[in-house]
């Protein structure tokens, strides 16, 4: 099989795990192939970045963010991140491969019917009301970055402009003007900060106006006339939007912030609710962002860590974790001399104990929180890890939730309740 060429040429297998296929586009600094996973034959996309154009460009920080967000948000409506690699000079995000295209080619052929409008809108809202929710505001909402399922569902796509909770300045607002232009709200325009959920909201009633009319609300030839449109929310419905969808799109398309609908006041809007159900999440992420499921299948032994592993992430002078943000972080890891299932009974004890939802899988644990945290409920996995006949690695990641709440919960709860199976913690001294 024939493969584009990169700088240098992309390799048929990838890591031993993918094999890539055809180009499916591309940008300023990335490609996208086609892609299969050679064990489950799962069919995926997989975004190969090139870190040396990213680097010159000082862009590292927006593909740092970029993953940190899509760790963040596990929606049915949402992209899914799969997993992240890395060479000397490339990074590979492997993604959720959505093969019905963009929701823009469906408006490129004229505007859509009311109802299935109205069915995007409600995919689009609960995916924004997810990623609001984790302290996530996506920036660039447009029917190009809104992907279409092989069963005609919604999946957001593209947070490469996103912004989390720390791009806040102390006015608790974000600065960074970005978005396109037509889509963009007015207060982002103005740059004197702005609150990331609320022009988000803005840009889903753009995207609700183009949906139901085929054409844009604010539109011309002349950039700044198109802006001073923005700036007073001046735009006209077409005679075949509804009474009730126009009801709708007028308290979106409010030019100033704070007299603009909220998501929790769209959702219980009567022409939204129509036929609407909300998702529900079900499955805890694990640190990887795959689902779990919540009845495992046993195995009769935990997964070998290999030296390599053991030392990079025990060693705290040996990091290898400069190009992403890791919740592999001192505190994080320990190692037992006690047996893999004595290891378990005791994850499982704790998270009983502490009035956890519980789940076990092969070897990891996952327990979350039932109470909402700051960024929703805290999901924690536990993973054990063979090293050596008589020694085993157990390794904690944050799934879900607040990096703070995490922190002390491994602090104030993990320690202390696993003190007596740790023979010792990452970057520490052997404590016997």
């Amino acid at each position: 099989m024939k493969f584009e060429t990169m700088d240098e040429r992309v390799r048929n297998i990838l890591f031993g795990k993918y094999e890539m296929g055809r180009m499916l586009g591309q940008g300023t600094f990335a490609k996208v192939y086609y892609g299969k996973n050679l064990v489950t034959q799962e069919s995926v996309a997989i975004k190969v970045i090139n870190k040396d154009q990213v680097k010159k460009q000082g862009l590292m920080e927006q593909i740092k963010r970029e993953i940190s967000v899509m760790r963040l948000v596990k929606h049915p409506n949402i992209v899914e991140l799969k997993e992240v690699m890395a060479t000397k000079t490339k990074v590979f995000f492997v993604i959720e491969y959505v093969k019905g295209g963009e929701l823009f080619a469906k408006v490129l052929k004229g505007k859509l019917k009311e109802e299935s409008a109205r069915k995007y809108f409600q995919q689009l809202i609960s995916a924004v009301d997810f990623c609001h929710s984790r302290g996530v505001y996506h920036r660039d909402l447009k029917p190009e970055n809104l992907l279409l399922d092989e069963n005609g569902n919604l999946k957001v796509s593209d947070f490469g402009l996103s912004a989390l909770p720390e791009q806040l300045w102390n006015d608790g607002l974000l600065h960074t003007q970005c978005g396109t232009p037509a889509y963009v709200a007015p207060e982002v325009l103005r740059k004197k900060g702005y609150d990331g959920a609320k022009s988000d909201i803005w840009s889903c009633g753009v995207v609700l106006f183009v949906l139901l009319s085929g054409f844009l609300p604010f539109q011309n030839e002349n950039i700044m006339k198109m802006y001073r449109k923005i700036f007073k929310a001046e735009y006209e419905f077409p005679p075949w939007i509804s009474c009730d969808a126009r009801r709708l799109i007028s308290r979106i398309l409010v030019a100033d912030p704070q007299k603009r609908i909220s998501v929790s006041e769209i959702m219980i809007n009567p022409w939204f609710i129509k036929g609407f159900s909300k998702p529900v999440a079900v499955c805890i992420d694990d640190g990887d962002n795959r689902d779990v499921e919540l009845i495992g299948t046993e195995v009769s032994s935990p997964r070998f860590y290999n030296a390599f592993e053991f030392i990079s992430s025990m060693s705290s002078g040996f990091d290898l974790s400069s190009l992403f943000e890791s919740e592999r972080k001192s505190g994080s890891m320990f190692t037992s001399k006690c047996s893999s299932s004595a290891i378990m009974g005791k994850l499982e004890s704790l998270a009983k104990k502490l009035n956890l939802g519980v789940c076990v899988k092969e070897f990891k644990v996952k327990m979350q929180g039932k109470d909402e945290g700051r960024k929703g409920k805290l999901a924690v996995t536990a993973e054990v890890y063979e090293v050596a006949p008589e020694v085993a690695v157990v390794e904690f990641s944050k799934s879900a939730g607040d990096t703070l709440e995490y922190k002390k919960f491994c602090e104030e709860d993990v320690r202390p309740a696993l003190k007596d199976i740790v023979w010792s913690w990452q970057g520490e001294n052997n404590s016997q």
